[in-house]
């Protein structure tokens, strides 16, 4: 993956910035040892990896606006951070970079029951957020797969879902505002505790940007009541294409699951080696939640029940209890860990129109065997977010490149049929020159001046979702 150089004149700098930094920020917020900046050198996306020249870790919005405000005048770039959990290359630094992680930005500051809503530091975990209100019978909806480690920064930098995302939406369906700090240092408030701030919608700018506009420190969250019940049911099929079938029919008939989450032979077998579910040895299964009360839940199992069943499924096991509950979804939650025990493996998240599932699941059956790699599909299809697992062996010379042709070309296919790129991982640096796949060079000039116009330096996570050759005579010198 091409970087672009460290600009020089800041390496050489290094002593002063990391002395200004210093001055700026209290005792302890300013790290630049080569043994302590390696634990920042990247991300999840662990294949590419540079340490940066320091890294800040603010524990307000205004250490945040000092940091900022060092690097703007020193024209240093930045690298917003949050968790680290990104599988997209979006926080992996450069050597001429300041991290600026907000993972010490974790306190709840204000939850309002009546209003429904929960106003945090954007460096609590997501799982904490509904940790915070459950107790008095609410929730945090969006629930991406690694909601006990990843942060609500990332969440709105990414736009990120998860498995409920079919019912409830994702970060961008939840958010009413934001407090966000621009590159100069200037701090900004958009939107909330309401449904609709006047004026332009920044917004939903501000969500799924990427760091590429201002590091967001405080957001105000929509929380739920949480629903009566949930059951889900298990769904084996003898062949991947027909359950992509059953999504599609289950939708069309109106009706709408909490949940679909969707599994391949390859991730079958993995997670119940990793896990023991009980899982049936299927070509393909579905987990479809539904909630509500008993009734309601009975009424939506049946309705389902009956359209899997016109597939002649090879098993079909509805819950009856919370323990049965846990166990169906026991290997769908430990899928990531359990792809490990495989290999080497590439996550993808192209999203698609949930019609074309037959098609594309298909399309990637055959670009994989042309590749002569294994990919095992695990994913949310209820709303077509795919996430096929590339696996391959990064100790083999040339395997680590041929699954990064194998899913440019999925996400190809993904473009072609009415998709998109990325449904929740974001660009980063591992889709950036495949943006000119899904955008012409008027969206793409579109994009970059709503950059120039917060960031006019671009030293805000540089060389992240823009082609290095459409961005070159933007980016900072």
């Amino acid at each position: 993956m091409q970087m672009p150089d460290p600009n020089p004149a800041i390496l050489s700098r290094k002593a002063a910035v990391v002395r200004r930094l210093a001055e700026a920020l209290p005792e302890g917020a300013v790290i630049h040892a080569p043994e302590e900046v390696r634990a920042y050198e990247c991300d999840a996306l662990t294949a590419y990896a540079c340490p940066p020249l320091a890294v800040v870790l603010a524990s307000s919005t205004e250490e945040v606006s000092a940091c900022l405000a060092v690097c703007h005048e020193e024209g240093v770039p930045v690298v917003p951070r949050g968790a680290g959990t990104s599988l997209a290359g979006g926080s992996l630094p450069t050597a001429d970079a300041v991290v600026l992680g907000v993972a010490r930005l974790n306190e709840v500051l204000e939850v309002s029951y009546p209003d429904r809503m929960i106003r945090v530091q954007t460096g609590i975990t997501n799982l904490a957020v509904t940790g915070a209100v459950e107790e008095d019978g609410f929730f945090y909806a969006p629930d991406p797969s690694s909601q006990l480690a990843c942060a609500i920064a990332g969440n709105i930098a990414m736009n990120s879902g998860g498995a409920h995302c079919l019912k409830y939406g994702v970060t961008t369906n939840n958010l009413l505002g934001v407090t966000v700090v621009l590159m100069d240092g200037t701090v900004v408030e958009i939107g909330g505790g309401h449904m609709d701030a006047p004026g332009l919608d920044l917004l939903g700018v501000i969500c799924g940007s990427e760091g590429q506009l201002g590091v967001v420190t405080e957001a105000t969250l929509r929380i739920l009541p949480k629903p009566e019940g949930a059951r889900p049911v298990l769904i084996g099929f003898d062949e991947s294409e027909i359950a992509g079938q059953c999504v599609s029919d289950i939708l069309k008939a109106g009706i709408l699951p909490v949940a679909i989450e969707f599994m391949d032979h390859p991730a079958i077998i993995a997670c119940e080696a990793f896990a023991g579910a009980g899982y049936p040895d299927c070509a393909a299964l579905l987990i479809v939640e539904v909630e509500g009360s008993d009734a309601e839940i009975d009424a939506q199992l049946d309705r389902i029940e009956e359209i899997a069943r016109r597939l002649d499924p090879v098993e079909l096991r509805a819950s009856t209890s919370a323990e049965e509950s846990a166990a169906i979804w026991l290997g769908r939650k430990s899928a990531f860990g359990a792809m490990g025990q495989m290999g080497d493996y590439i996550c993808l998240d192209g999203t698609i129109p949930v019609g074309e599932l037959p098609r594309v699941l298909n399309g990637i059956t055959e670009l994989t065997e042309s590749y002569g790699l294994r990919v095992a599909n695990v994913f949310h299809a209820g709303d077509g977010n795919m996430h096929p697992l590339i696996i391959f062996d990064a100790n083999t010379e040339g395997d680590l490149e041929k699954a990064e042709a194998l899913g440019a070309d999925i996400l190809r296919l993904c473009v072609e049929v009415g998709g998109c790129l990325t449904g929740e991982h974001g660009v980063g640096v591992e889709k950036r020159d495949l943006m000119e796949v899904q955008f012409d060079p008027a969206d793409l000039e579109a994009q970059m001046r709503v950059k120039d116009v917060f960031d006019p330096k671009w030293l805000l996570n540089p060389a992240k979702v823009f082609p290095l050759s459409v961005s070159a005579g933007r980016r900072a010198a």
